[in-house]
């Protein structure tokens, strides 16, 4: 049991930390590259960037596998005889939980309404479109779930360095 208890922690943190990575390249790169286009390239360049990253790697590897591996490792982790870990997996929980609704109660939304706009091509007024999408209410909200994901990651190194320290 043992073993499985690492192992879901281990996963834990890789897939935390593959969401704080994602969630800081649209900070630090991908929304300040397409701030500086034009319109109809910021719509037609970010619908094309939605549309690629909903695939099976990111959402079972990462969006919902940090969330169901973080899930995991807590519960494995009550019943343990090392639960110095325990609080720091039930903050990483709690971190993630909160990027996980932000995700889904705003960022989503945002991105299925560009999405919606149509054809980049056959838009009559992209300036419009991009001004409805609130870039800098997307951008807001992305930066608190990076830093929220970050944390997390950060409480599950810290768990595993806890729990090796255990072992």
């Amino acid at each position: 049991m043992d073993a499985v208890r690492a192992m879901s922690l281990i996963a834990a943190t890789m897939s935390m930390g593959l969401m704080a990575g994602v969630f800081g390249l649209y900070a630090h790169t991908i929304m300040p590259g397409l701030g500086r286009t034009d319109d109809r390239t910021f719509v037609g360049a970010f619908q094309a960037i939605d549309r690629a990253i909903i695939n099976p790697w990111f959402l079972a590897g990462g969006f919902v596998g940090a969330l169901v591996f973080t899930a995991l490792a807590a519960v494995l982790h009550v019943p343990a005889d090392r639960r110095s870990v325990l609080p720091w997996i039930a903050v990483a929980l709690i971190l993630y939980l909160v990027v996980f609704v932000i995700t889904i109660g705003v960022n989503v939304p945002l991105n299925d309404a560009i999405k919606a706009a149509g054809d980049p091509d056959r838009i009559a007024d992209p300036a419009m479109v991009r001004e409805r999408f609130d870039e800098a209410r997307w951008v807001r909200w992305n930066n608190v779930r990076t830093l929220a994901s970050t944390a997390a990651f950060g409480c599950l190194a810290w768990a595993l360095v806890l729990l090796g320290r255990a072992t």
